[in-house]
């Protein structure tokens, strides 16, 4: 499980160093994709071949499926830790989530989202005010 909230730079050469306590999950290799919001999610390969194999179950015809998967497969690049536990995100990626040269790296239980230190603090402000609501509708989902 990935926890907490930690704040990296990223070297010239576009590395972002991956906390301590999260490298073991990730010793295995990684996927970082576009999020659903303006960040970049970071998933351990277990949990992308995992979302991978459900995906592929979405009918071909429909056309939010093929969207999603367009979006999610082909804005994700796969990526390894060197030994200083630095994974390379690709300019793409890094321009997606405007992450120039520090990142906001939050663990979301089984993923890890990498944004941008401004765009973080106005959605973490955004959902604060709205936490009530947000309550409610993840009561409705069951949990």
């Amino acid at each position: 499980m990935f926890l907490g909230e930690y704040i990296h730079s990223l070297d010239p050469k576009g590395r972002l160093t991956i906390p301590a306590r999260f490298r073991t999950q990730l010793a295995d290799g990684l996927v970082i994709s576009r999020g659903p919001d303006p960040c970049l999610v970071i998933y351990p390969q277990r949990e992308w071949e995992s979302l991978a194999t459900n995906l592929s179950r979405l009918p071909r015809s429909q056309r939010a499926a093929r969207s999603y998967n367009r979006l999610l497969f082909g804005g994700a690049a796969e990526a390894n830790m060197d030994r200083m536990g630095r994974v390379l995100v690709p300019s793409f990626l890094r321009e997606y989530a405007a992450i120039t040269e520090d990142a906001v790296v939050v663990g979301v239980n089984t993923v890890i989202e990498v944004w941008n230190p401004d765009a973080w603090r106005l959605i973490r402000e955004a959902d604060s005010e709205s936490m009530d609501d947000i309550l409610g509708a993840v009561g409705q989902m069951g949990v």
